[in-house]
């Protein structure tokens, strides 16, 4: 396998945790390439069909595995799930949880219109850290890092904390 010039980071969390503006905003401090993987999912089909209760599609984790596989060993992406355990763990360099307050959480999911199951499971797994257990579950330990996401200032500072790993960066460390 070549050796990527560029790291590949996966920023994961609940829904409503701040994935995808942070994404976004590291993608434009870096020039990385964002790729957020409901839009894929979407876009090229990636998926087996609709989940009512969920107001979801379900993806296909092989599909978009295949999808991304070129992209992947090229290095120089973003992506962004708020699920980890299926992309493969030689695909990342630094693994980000983003965490967010339940009372927070919930206020931004209500305003996105969730309801019922959906808005219950959501809060559920926050509360009991599912993702972040998933992560350190799916890739080496030294990798995942959980950062704080409840309020601006705090996707502010892990933006700039974010930015200053990906320049610091070495790929042969």
């Amino acid at each position: 396998m070549a050796q990527r010039k560029k790291p590949n980071i996966l920023i994961t969390g609940t829904p409503g945790t701040g994935k995808t503006v942070t994404a976004s905003g590291l993608e434009a401090a870096t020039q990385l390439r964002h790729i957020n993987i409901g839009d894929l999912v979407k876009e090229k089909n990636l998926h087996d069909g609709w989940d009512d209760e969920l107001d979801c599609y379900i993806i296909n984790e092989d599909l978009v595995c295949d999808e991304l596989e070129d992209l992947m060993e090229e290095g120089g992406n973003i992506v962004d799930y708020h699920g980890c355990d299926f992309f493969p763990e030689r695909w990342f360099d630094r693994v980000v949880v983003l965490q967010t307050d339940n009372e927070v959480l919930y206020d931004r999911l209500h305003g996105r219109g969730y309801t019922g199951a959906k808005l219950t499971n959501n809060i559920e797994c926050e509360i009991f850290q599912v993702l972040l257990e998933e992560a350190k579950k799916s890739y080496r330990e030294d990798i995942v890092v959980a950062l704080t996401s409840n309020a601006i200032v705090d996707m502010n500072t892990n933006l700039a904390t974010l930015a200053d790993w990906i320049r610091s960066w070495n790929p042969t460390s």
